[in-house]
């Protein structure tokens, strides 16, 4: 990012409504807002917002689109990965002498920590639906910064094919895809993890190991499409579902600047996003 363009955005984001819109649309996810449900949220009149929105556009922090009679609008979240990427982009470099950051979890020894790399464990009941697409997802549209896995308190032991379907298009390598027990993960001598995600509300209610490196754990529940019965193309649509709203809480989640948060702010985020 050059920086007439920070400039512009950062000039955008300092005005309160305006970070409220975008924070708002944030929450949305990809699906994005029509101009009325963001006026009926913050109340603003549709005036200002229009005033709002243009200035967002303009700094390319917000993307309208077409639908019928209504402009849907949604978070650009590529410029903000940017932006955070320019502000941190010398971060740290003027103490050479300090130690570098332990191996701890999923960090890459001696790494600046913009440059560290996330574990993240998604927990199911079965691992074979929902979990499965979410270790594919984070590990895809993390970008390399965030490494997925899954897991089940009771795993049926078979990746369901229509959650293959959907993540074909991410380009995650199928022979990763195993459906398997939370065990592997639990033992002391198990790979750390950073995150740990319930994403059904059974695996929530249970009991869960006690997970080496303390790693923040959070709840997003979401549907079972497995549980849909009909015809191929509803059972199919039931996953589609699903995978959209994963593919929304994921990208809310790897655009955090968690390296600027304290424990405590990255659970409330979680939480926040499992509420979205």
């Amino acid at each position: 990012m050059q920086t007439a363009a920070t400039v512009a955005a950062l000039a955008a984001l300092a005005q309160e409504s305006r970070l409220s819109v975008y924070r708002l649309l944030v929450k949305g996810g990809a699906d994005g807002l029509a101009g009325r449900e963001i006026a009926q949220a913050l109340g603003i009149t549709p005036s200002a917002l229009s005033f709002h929105l243009k200035e967002l556009a303009h700094a390319s922090l917000v993307t309208p689109r077409q639908a019928g009679r209504s402009i849907i609008y949604s978070a650009n979240l590529e410029t903000m990965k940017d932006l955070m990427a320019y502000l941190m982009e010398n971060c740290c470099q003027s103490h050479p002498a300090a130690p570098p950051p332990a191996a701890q979890g999923g960090q890459v020894a001696g790494a600046p920590a913009d440059d560290r790399v996330y574990n993240v464990l998604f927990l199911c009941t079965g691992n074979s639906a929902r979990s499965i697409m979410a270790e594919a997802l984070v590990s895809t549209i993390g970008r390399g910064r965030f490494r997925g896995f899954s897991a089940g308190s009771r795993p049926t032991g078979v990746v369901n094919p229509l959650a293959v379907e959907q993540i074909a298009g991410t380009g995650y390598p199928p022979a990763k895809l195993r459906s398997k027990g939370w065990d592997e993960f639990s033992a002391p001598d198990a790979q750390h993890m950073d995150f740990v995600i319930t994403v059904c509300d059974s695996a929530a209610g249970e009991v869960c190991p006690l997970w080496p490196g303390h790693p923040v754990s959070a709840h997003w529940g979401f549907e079972d499409p497995a549980l849909v019965t009909g015809t191929q193309e509803v059972r199919r649509a039931a996953f589609r579902r699903v995978y959209r709203q994963l593919v929304a809480r994921m990208n809310l989640f790897t655009s955090l600047p968690l390296q600027m948060l304290e424990k405590n702010a990255i659970r409330a985020e979680l939480t926040r996003i499992g509420d979205a």
